[in-house]
């Protein structure tokens, strides 16, 4: 199971987005608006989309906060993690059974696109604030992607792998457990707030966990899809 405890875990965090490389991908900017990659698009939403992936980065702030710890216990759908740390999850449980550490992370680009967004609507510029809206989607994932980056090095340099991203809400994670992710970041969360529902403030945030283990758990592969019945289910990978 995890390797000896760690003196203490360090939550690294930025300020600003240096070091974050955002290069906005149109043709999932498409999919997120509902178009698939066979459709044509009107000149109009084409010139839109070429418009905001060129200036984004006028109106995203790209921050992250990550911590990893150590892995102490994980069974059933139960798993300990260093710093009292608990998460409630079969599919989770099943992916930590194989880590000897885990990383923590959240991410934002602030507020300023989606009530960049929220105003175009307002003003009737419905198309505007959709392709908007798609395009900080893109945004965050591409912070997200940067941070996992990061941490697959970290976790290199120990002779480790690491798994894709989780987030609570999906699978059998309930969303309840933000409340442990944000506490683990011990008040690191670059500006992100939770609701009492558990939904984040800036909405254009991406909290979960990575996984970190030795090569021969095979860990890169887990993918909770293969266990799950459920064929209809829109996050299936």
């Amino acid at each position: 199971m995890p390797n000896e405890r760690r003196a203490n875990s360090i939550v690294f965090a930025t300020n600003d987005g240096v070091g974050v490389d955002i290069e906005i991908d149109k043709k999932q900017v498409c999919r997120y608006i509902g178009y698939n990659d066979n459709h044509e698009l009107s000149a109009r939403i084409a010139s839109l989309i070429d418009d905001y992936a060129e200036h984004a980065h006028y109106l995203i702030n790209p921050l992250y906060s990550y911590v990893i710890k150590d892995v102490e216990w994980a069974r059933g759908s139960i798993a300990f993690i260093e710093d009292s740390i608990i998460f409630k999850s079969r599919v989770i449980v099943r992916l930590l059974e194989r880590c000897q550490q885990v990383a923590i992370f959240v991410v934002t680009i602030g507020e300023y696109l989606e009530d960049t967004a929220a105003k175009l609507a307002k003003d009737g510029l419905i198309l505007q604030a959709t392709v908007l809206d798609a395009t900080g989607s893109d945004a965050v994932e591409k912070v997200a992607e940067s941070v996992q980056d990061r941490i697959k090095k970290i976790a290199g340099a120990q002779g480790f792998v690491t798994s894709r991203r989780f987030s609570p809400g999906y699978c059998d994670w309930n969303i309840g457990q933000q409340r442990m992710l944000f506490s683990a970041l011990t008040g690191n969360t670059v500006g992100v707030r939770l609701t009492g529902e558990c939904l984040m403030i800036p909405q254009k945030s991406i909290s979960g966990v990575i996984g970190i283990g030795p090569p021969s758990g095979n860990v890169e592969n887990y993918n909770p899809c293969n266990f799950c019945k459920k064929q209809d289910c829109p996050g299936r990978r």
